[in-house]
This record gives structure tokens, sequence and C-alpha cells, in this order.
């Protein structure tokens, strides 16, 4: 293997040359307490960076194997090292300039959320980290001198602070492990106790603004439970935590514009997630296949069974099998809680300012005006309890306009000045003085949720194979065609779009086979990550740096909005 002493020998003697002189530094040189891999390099200054991995042996790095024993333990370490790895950047380089992306260190950006990500490795062999270099240029020409002061200079001082447990806060990194223990704990208690949510006291929801997902900080009113609904849980390491636990069944959240309900509900989405030290929602916790639905006009549908809500259209349209390019509020709403019951949803979080109001209620006035068999629409109030008591899904409905919903609901959570009330009993008195004469037209039964199966032959080849790329958070693009994935709310970090489309790619490969269901598809594909890990599915060699899981939910999402251009169906229902 060559050395440092070769790599620095190399950039001198390119030094001024033609920037595809690069191409020669390309493989791996043996520093003095690491090796540093080159995998990729870029042809130009202008393109995408070049891509690097530096490799610590576990006996040089020194990492307790306490710290990653686990699976969570081990996305926690990774974490923790990908923020310590970029803070270290700032906090030890200072780039001298040059064209395009000269000089350029960075490494996947970490949000509020703790993620399953390739940035980092950690096992009982090596501690590696992978991140990308800018190679400096002057204009095309290769700045030799600059690149070896990066990888000479600033990348040894960077991985001595990040890389070397001795070197770095072990404290903090502990704090982030057990953090991630209880969370991942209080999430499994809570379903054990018939829960599916959890809101700590003192938690603080408020964001800082509509761009950040930091935490307010200023003016803040930390949440408290009424007493009524308080439980506690005895945690691994914090120890016992009290707080709001939302039982199983149909819940709602009421009160008056501004008072903080679509700021619980937006809390409780992201509750599948684990939250970072003082991001105010570590213990705000929700079931993991939890599913936020909206309205979404203009979505393609394909082969969904609709029909426990939508029946009967004036064009004859068989909603059993039901597809179309341009789809309805409600036909999206409706095919949007289908498909997360297909794959396995065991709780529904819906806020009636993102839904479409005529699936959502049709009132007595309405019913008495417009006949049941003029409307294919039953509203979700006439299925909610069908869904809980015959599927075992519960929901969470935000509501601010129709008091209709208090007469299937088990609790009715008022949000009044963002401290949240009980308020089931007073909802219960209104229903009993003021009782509804409006018509249940929810039949006998929920209905029928009919199984699909991807076909590979809806993913065909270009003409150049099968190019299959994200686009920041909201698109995955499949040759010409766009995924778009704007309104799939629980996907939070762009490299778990840049994950989609590498799953994609793997799944239409090695999964797709005209004979597998979409859930279970999907669930070979996680069983595979869970066993080899995320690496296993990248066609990146050596450097599968900017992925992050998403759910089962976001990337049946994707392929559910997957259109091919030429009209063809890439998914079939099993039935068929």
């Amino acid at each position: 293997m060559k050395d440092k002493t070769d790599l620095q020998r190399k950039l001198f003697s390119i030094d001024g040359a033609g920037y595809k002189a690069y191409k020669d530094i390309k493989g791996e040189y043996k520093f003095d307490r690491y090796i540093l891999a080159i995998d990729h390099v870029q042809g130009d200054p202008f393109a995408s960076p070049s891509k690097i991995r530096v490799i610590v042996s576990q006996k040089d790095a020194g990492f307790p194997d306490t710290l990653y024993d686990k699976p969570y333990k081990r996305i926690g370490v990774i974490d923790f090292l990908t923020r310590l790895f970029l803070n270290n950047i700032k906090k030890y380089y200072n780039p001298s300039g040059g064209s395009g992306k000269s000089g350029l260190i960075s490494i996947d950006r970490c949000g509020q959320e703790i993620l399953n990500r390739t940035s980092a490795v950690i096992n009982e062999d090596k501690v590696e980290v992978r991140f990308e270099v800018g190679l400096p240029a002057n204009g095309r020409r290769v700045l030799g001198k600059y690149a070896d002061m990066i990888f000479s200079g600033a990348i040894p001082q960077i991985v001595d602070k990040t890389l070397f447990y001795k070197n770095i806060d072990a404290n903090a990194l502990k704090k982030q492990v057990d953090l991630c223990e209880d969370q991942d704990s209080l999430r499994d208690q809570i379903k054990k106790k018939g829960l599916v949510t959890f809101i700590a006291n003192g938690s603080v929801l408020p964001r800082e603004s509509g761009i950040s997902d930091r935490p307010l900080i200023k003016g803040a009113i930390p949440f408290i439970s009424p007493e009524s609904l308080e439980v506690e849980i005895n945690l691994p390491h914090k120890g016992i935590v009290k707080g709001m636990g939302i039982p199983e069944g149909i819940t709602l959240i009421v009160g008056g514009g501004y008072h903080g309900k679509s700021t619980l509900l937006n809390a409780l989405e992201l509750g599948v997630y684990n939250h970072i030290s003082g991001d105010g929602r570590e213990y705000v916790i929700a079931s993991r296949d939890a599913v936020k639905i909206r309205a979404e006009d203009g979505r393609g549908i394909e082969k969904v069974n609709i029909s426990p809500f939508i029946k009967n259209l004036p064009n004859g349209q068989n909603t059993k099998i039901f597809s179309t390019e341009n789809a309805s509020g409600s036909t999206s709403q409706a095919a949007n809680i289908i498909e997360a019951l297909e794959v396995g949803t065991d709780l529904l979080l819906i806020d009636e300012d993102t839904s479409a109001t005529n699936f959502m209620i049709r009132d007595e006035r309405m019913q008495k005006l417009v006949s049941k068999d003029r409307e294919p629409i039953t509203p979700f109030i006439d299925k909610v309890r069908q869904l809980y008591m015959e599927k075992g899904v519960s929901t969470i409905l935000v509501v601010g306009g129709s008091g209709d919903y208090f007469d299937v609901a088990d609790l009715v959570i008022m949000m009044d000045e963002y401290t949240p009330k009980d308020v089931t009993k007073k909802a219960r008195e209104i229903v009993s003085a003021n009782p509804l004469k409006r018509e249940n037209t929810g039949a006998s039964g929920f209905g029928e949720i009919t199984p699909r199966i991807v076909l590979k032959s809806g993913f065909p080849e270009g003409h150049k194979g099968r190019d299959i790329k994200a686009k920041g958070l909201h698109t995955v693009l499949y040759n010409r065609s766009q995924i778009d994935l704007s309104y799939v709310e629980q996907l939070m970090d762009s490299s778990q779009t840049t994950c989609i489309a590498v799953i994609l790619e793997y799944m239409i490969k090695y999964i797709f086979n005209n004979k597998t269901a979409l859930k279970e598809a999907v669930e070979m594909l996680l069983k595979q990550v869970e066993a080899k890990g995320l690496d296993s599915i990248s066609p990146y060699t050596g450097h599968p740096g900017n992925l992050a899981l998403p759910r089962k939910y976001e990337i049946a999402a994707a392929i559910n909005r997957y259109r091919y251009e030429k009209g063809n169906s890439h998914i079939m229902q099993a039935k068929d």
C-alpha cells in the first residue's frame, strides 16, 4: 500500500497540470494512524466532489464495544460521529478559494432526527468515516500544494479530533447512546401499555420558524399533561418520565386557531424518529407505524381498492381497482389511507386543514339535499370507528370546525394556548344535549384491503439503462419520470430521498418479480438492510456516504407515486 509520502509526492508532481491529472491519486494510502481511501475522483472542479474515506483500526480508535453492541446504539454513535466530524471541519479548516468546489470538505448533514446513516461505520474491527473533498483548482488547473494541505494538514487534524475515543467528549457520546436507548424503550413500553403516543411533560413542541426544525426558545410554552391523561414510564437511563399518553382508539385534538393543535400533531408525526438532545421533542414518541394522511390533489393512483370510501362514480369507473393520473382531494386521501393500511399502519394522523372536506364529513343538511344514491363518498367519520374495531387502527385527528366527530371519539383533547385539556366529558355532554340526526352511511363493515403486486416490467430501462436519482428532499427522478414526494410529510431528510432512489434501483433488480406483494417486497428489503447493513443495497462501492434509511411507508409511498411515462401499469392487484 502506498503511504502519505507517495500521495504528497504525486500532488506536488501534478501541480499546475490539467485537472484530469487528479485521476492518478485514486487509491488507498497509509497514514500514521489511519488509512485514507480516495474512492472516486471528480473529473472537473465544478462536478460533484471526490469521495473519500478514512479508516481507523478499532485497536487504535478505542471505542468501547458497549457503545455499539446493539443496532440503535450503533445508529446513535454514527449520528454523533457525523455531527462531530462536521463541527471539526468548521473548527479546524478554512477553505482558501479556487474554482468550483475547490477546497470543500463536507459530510452528510444531520437534522434534528437521529437516522440510520451510511456516513460512518463502527464495529469491532474499525471506525470509518465517509466524506467528500472538492479537489482544488485554479480554473481547470490542479492546485497540488493546496490539495496537499487538505490531505496532510486539515484532514489529519479533523480525524484526530473525531475518530479516536480518547480525544472526543466521551460523556456526550454516552449520553446520546443512552438517549437512543431510552427513546426506543419508551416506544416499546407505550405499545405494551395500549398507548399510541406519549408526550413528556416539559417537552417543547413549537419550532423556531416555518423553515427551521430547531426548537423555539423564546416564548415557547412547555407541554404539561392533563392530570387525567398523565402516565409515568420508567426508562433505563433517565428513570421516571411523566407525560400525556394517548390510548388506542379515536382521539380528537380540538381548539381555536393558533392554539397549538397542528403543532401537537406535527410533533407526533415525527415521534416515529428518535431526536437529539436539546430538540425539545426527545420524549415525544409515536408508534413506529404511525402515518400522516392528507389530501394530495393531482397525484397518480394505481390499482388501489378505494371502495371502502368511494363507490358508484358517475363515470362508472371501478373503485375496487381504481387508477387515475390526476386524483381529486377525496380520491387521493382515500388512496393514501388504503395504501398505508396495505403496508401495515396502526395509527393514522390527520389534520382537517390538509384534508378534503367532502371526504371527512357530510353533515345532516347536506345529506338531506344530496341523497346517498347521488353521493359516491362515504366520509371518514362513518368509517373511523370501523377502522379501529375491525382493523385495530387508531386515529388522531385535528378538528376545528366539525363537532360531529364528537360522536365517534374516545378522547377529546383541547389545546388552549398550547396547553392540553381533557374535554372528553364536556364533549359527551354536548353530544347528549345535541344529538345528531345525520345518517351513518358506513355500511356494515369497513371493507377489504386488497394487496397489490409490483410489476418489474413497469420499470423499463431507458436508452442508457435505468437512471434513478434523487433531487433534493421531495423528488426522485426515474429516467424522465418524476416521483413527487412533496406531500409525504414524514420524509424528513434529503439523504432519505437519496436512499429511496438507491432502494428503488435495488428492488427492481433483486426483489420485484411480478409475484411479491408490495408490503412483502418492502419488508424483504428492510430485512436485508437489518441483516447486512445499508451498504449492502448500495451501488456506490466503498462509499455510500450520503444515505439515510426511510421507513417502509415512505418507500412504499415512492413506489405508489411512480408514473411510467408511457402510461403502462407498474402495479396489479394480487387477485387480478
